[in-house]
């Protein structure tokens, strides 16, 4: 991105949480089996759930300038909208049902993300994907960081 993004720089308070985070956001980026749309679909709805401002916007910036996610999906999942691709939408939901139920989906959730067209291994891809989520959330919501101006165009707010 040509720059030191704030996050990192509360994170690198402790290497090994930098060195693991970028280890896992780097695997979840070259091998969940998520195109890079579906990959922002993921880390956008983690960052959400999550409530985590500085992540929401970062993602929705790498969305717009790098992924090129349409913005009817980016703002769907900021606004707490469904999104209108049904394949989509279910990955979508079911990153939010995994991070709302810390990974115990019932059967019927997880079948019905198989049946929208997914598989085993991109169940994983979302278990990696919070891993590396709940270490930049939690991050920014000890240190409070401060969004980085490239991504103030897409600031975004936690509802109460």
């Amino acid at each position: 991105m040509g720059m030191l993004p704030n996050m990192y720089r509360a994170m690198v308070n402790l290497p090994a949480l930098l060195d693991t985070y970028n280890h896992g956001y780097a695997l979840f980026r070259a091998d969940s089996g998520f195109t890079p749309v579906e990959q922002e679909v993921v880390l956008l709805a983690i960052s959400r759930f999550n409530g985590c401002h500085y992540c929401v916007a970062a993602h929705s910036f790498v969305a717009d300038m790098m992924s090129k996610v349409p913005a009817e999906v980016t703002d769907a999942i900021r606004d707490g909208r469904p999104i209108a691709d049904a394949k989509l939408e279910a990955l979508r939901e079911f990153a939010h049902i995994m991070t709302e139920s810390r990974g115990c989906p019932t059967p019927e959730q997880a079948q019905a993300f198989l049946d929208a067209g997914y598989t085993e291994k991109h169940i994983l891809g979302i278990i990696l994907a919070i891993s590396a989520k709940v270490i930049s959330n939690y991050s920014n919501h000890i240190f409070h960081t401060e969004l980085d101006p490239a991504f103030a165009a897409r600031a975004w707010t936690p509802a109460v």
